[in-house]
């Protein structure tokens, strides 16, 4: 499974700070050994569990050939489908991966849809 970019969700202070530190090590890095990662197809799912409402999200981005760390594909989280595998970068992200950082809003009901990223 490939995909042409990979997405990563955060808060803008959050992309800063990536920026500052030239790598995006989220806390699940240090949790569960890998930092999430979605396609722009799936990435409302996790948006809508983790940041529904919120305003402050920004998608990152991310070209996979600029990522020097094993990406794998594996299940979400249950209620997610069955069939479907998102990425996960077993490492840090280098900030130099990150070739966009767009604002990511919900609609007015609170609620995300898949992102039209243009090519």
């Amino acid at each position: 499974m490939e995909s042409e970019v990979l997405l990563h969700m955060c808060t803008a202070a959050e992309w800063e700070a990536a920026r500052a530190a030239g790598a995006v090590t989220p806390p699940s890095l240090a949790e569960v050994g890998f930092v999430h990662l979605s396609t722009p197809e799936q990435v409302s799912l996790p948006a809508n569990r983790l940041f529904r409402g919120r305003t402050d999200v920004v998608l990152l981005v991310i070209d996979p050939a600029r990522v020097p760390v094993e990406i794998r594909w594996e299940p979400g989280v249950p209620g997610d489908p069955e069939s479907m595998r998102f990425p996960h970068a077993y490492g840090p992200v280098p900030a130099a991966a990150v070739t966009a950082a767009l604002p990511y809003r919900p609609g007015e009901d609170g609620t995300f849809t898949p992102p039209t990223l243009s090519g």
